[in-house]
């Protein structure tokens, strides 16, 4: 049985951790656009606009039904190939379209969800005091849904920089796509992958200890 090199592992940490930026960027970038498409599914979930609700419940099956290398595939291969204009897209920009749009729909249900579960005493007053659809969203139920889907949309972060990992197949060198090469060069493919897994395991560790901090804050500010 050979021993594990850990002075090849110990020398892997620096490089692999210069990565991790473009890591998180793609994920940030993913989150933020996500969580506006997101928000805007959920609130036409809720209203059921006409026409509209069809397209909307297609996207949000398909996006859930199929999965995410499968999309990155299809926006870095195959959306090319029908639109002239994508042509010279480059993997982080397909990686961040194909994230953006799977977690969406997801997180769309998960905002939705929260935004019924507001009492519908608070729709009942704003409709009392005159407010429109849009100013009641703004100001009373969409704020007290972020409370409740908060978690859940930490837990969606958490897979999305998990999900960056797939990028290293559009070509894309991230955290995985450095190890990747790295142990194809050294064929040390155990302490390679043992690494990375380190890294995104405390990345995911961070994170989780921040979604337990916001839950206190949120229940703590909810309380009062």
């Amino acid at each position: 049985m050979r021993a594990l090199d850990f002075e090849y592992m110990l020398d892997l940490v620096p490089v692999l951790l210069g990565y991790v930026p473009l890591t998180l960027f793609m994920a940030i970038i993913g989150m933020f656009f996500a969580l506006i498409l997101a928000s805007i599914l959920a609130v036409e979930r809720v209203f059921k606009i006409p026409v509209l609700d069809s397209f909307v419940r297609l996207f949000i099956s398909f996006f859930r039904g199929t999965p995410l290398l499968v999309q990155l595939f299809l926006f870095y291969y195959g959306v090319p190939q029908v639109l002239s204009f994508l042509t010279n897209i480059d993997g982080v920009t397909a990686t961040i379209m194909g994230l953006t749009l799977h977690f969406s729909a997801y997180m769309a249900e998960s905002i939705r969800a929260a935004i019924l579960g507001v009492d519908r005493s608070q729709w009942e007053a704003a409709q009392a005091v005159g407010m429109t659809q849009g100013q009641m969203m703004y100001h009373i139920i969409l704020p007290q849904a972020a409370r409740v889907a908060a978690p859940t949309l930490v837990n969606y972060f958490i897979d999305m920089i998990k999900g960056t990992s797939l990028a290293f197949t559009l070509g894309v060198t991230e955290v995985m796509g450095a190890t990747q090469k790295e142990a194809a060069g050294s064929f040390l493919y155990f302490e390679a992958f043992l690494v990375v897994a380190a890294i995104y395991w405390i990345m995911v560790e961070a994170l989780a200890f921040l979604q337990r901090y916001l839950e206190i804050y949120l229940n703590k500010a909810h309380a009062r």
